[in-house]
């Protein structure tokens, strides 16, 4: 009878060992707030980035990658698979603004990411994958939308002063279990719970790490003894980049080379995934005094709709499946992660309304063909960064922004023009007009909350 019982459990139990042990760990890496251009493997000559250009290099960078133009849409974008609008969640929690002299009155987002969403993490725990969330998770924080409560069952989220890198709380499951008193630096602790997660981890289940670094996001606080080197570079550029800004970076990617380290320790590096992305665009702002960052050649920056504000940085790494040294050219949007793990990991039970599309065929073959479609943006709202209320869609080479303000549209070629410096919508008024009506009827299908005029309320 034990032996019988034995087969029986062997049975069971050998294919899910065996499915296990050929999904990929995954590990979702996303910055805050860095530019297209803040990487050296992306051309930036002045902030030093090894770890992440040696990641590029051994695995695969996008050129067209697209977030959104503010942080929580981007996050609620990754987790759900959605589009923020169909959400309601099209700026950072918190920060409704209205611009008094405005023509118009902007709509409020949603307070938090609903609980009824069923999330990434979600959606891997019911395929077997442990859990963890590291750093800014900015989803809401009660006792049903905090990290803990959507699928999380490792989670160290930054819960006080976010953007303070000397002296900030940490939580976990609601409950504050560090304070900084000065002494260890923001960038440094994330990476060590990551560290700490992937400790804990056994080879017989993997493991999906989302790591939500707050660098480098304002305030400019450097670690000290990172700073002079760069001080030193300063003046061979003319001043065109910040060296407090590029120290931050660097201490960015030092703590991704840990937790490289930590795998090949482990000897789990050689079935995991990893995904680098940034949240949306830098802050290029010329009003800042020693300004965070350029996004030059692409126009403007966060909290815009044009290509500065959404055009990220993107590199995914997994060894001996996706090409070293590779670059893919197909335009890709931040909640095509959804269904692009779903596929990888077998799950078709795809929730209702996802807007993302599946990349993995690109992921493999960077040259094959990928109809991607049309992406939209949506960011009907004034931003810190001096944004206003626009929207956008690109489907293919074109791209059509609408201002919500004052109705009038701008149609650029971006395979012509990156920097979206000419106007193409006198020479083009078919073209124009068809993008148009493909942004009023996403608008509409999906009821995205749109500003009101002053006049009209």
């Amino acid at each position: 009878m034990k032996k019988l019982k034995l087969i029986i459990a062997i049975f069971v139990f050998f294919p899910l060992l065996l499915q296990a042990q050929e999904r990929p760990n995954i590990i979702f890496i996303l910055a805050d707030d860095l530019g297209y251009i803040d990487l050296g493997c992306y051309g930036n000559p002045f902030n030093e980035t090894p770890v992440l250009d040696q990641l590029a290099k051994n695995g695969m960078s996008f050129t067209q990658a697209y977030a959104h133009p503010a942080c929580s849409p981007s996050r609620a974008a990754l987790m759900t698979g959605k589009h923020p609008a169909r959400l309601q969640i099209t700026t950072a929690l918190g920060l409704d603004r209205q611009e008094p002299n405005s023509p118009v009155v902007v709509p409020k987002t949603v307070e938090n990411l609903p609980s009824s969403e069923i999330t990434l993490a979600e959606i891997l725990k019911r395929n077997g994958y442990n859990t963890g969330m590291v750093g800014k998770w900015h989803l809401g924080d009660t006792d049903k939308t905090g990290a803990f409560a959507q699928g999380f069952d490792y989670n160290r989220v930054i819960s006080k002063n976010a953007l303070d890198y000397y002296n900030y709380g940490i939580s976990s499951n609601g409950k504050t279990i560090f304070e900084d008193n000065g002494s260890e630096y923001l960038t440094d602790k994330l990476t060590d719970y990551a560290v700490e997660f992937i400790q804990t981890q056994q080879k017989e289940h993997p493991f999906f790490l989302y790591l939500a670094y707050s660098a480098p996001h304002l305030l400019i606080i450097p670690k000290a003894e990172k700073v002079s080197k760069y001080m030193w570079k300063y003046n061979k550029f003319e001043g065109k980049y910040n060296p407090y800004y590029a120290t931050m970076v660097e201490s960015l990617d030092d703590g991704i080379g840990k937790i490289i380290k930590e795998l090949e320790r482990l000897k789990l590096d050689e079935n995991t995934l990893i995904i680098f992305m940034s949240d949306n665009g830098g802050i290029g702002m010329d009003q800042i005094a020693y300004r965070p960052t350029t996004m030059e050649p692409l126009r403007k920056w966060k909290g815009h709709v044009y290509e500065g504000g959404i055009r990220v940085p993107l590199i995914m790494f997994w060894k001996n499946k996706i090409k070293a040294d590779s670059k893919n050219e197909n335009y890709v949007i931040i909640q095509d992660f959804v269904p692009t793990i779903m596929e990888l990991i077998g799950d078709k039970a795809i929730p209702s309304n996802v807007d993302g599309k599946s990349i993995l065929s690109t992921m493999y073959n960077p040259a094959a063909k990928f109809e991607r479609g049309p992406v939209y943006f949506h960011f009907p709202h004034f931003s810190g960064q001096g944004g206003r209320p626009a929207g956008a869609v690109r489907d293919g080479a074109w791209k059509l922004v609408e201002n919500y303000e004052t109705g009038e549209t701008e149609l650029f070629n971006l395979d012509e023009d990156i920097s979206e410096s000419n106007d193409f919508k006198s020479e083009n008024p078919k073209k124009a007009k068809e993008l148009f009506s493909m942004l009023k009827k996403w608008q509409n299908e999906i009821d995205a909350k749109m500003p009101v005029k002053k006049d009209k309320q």
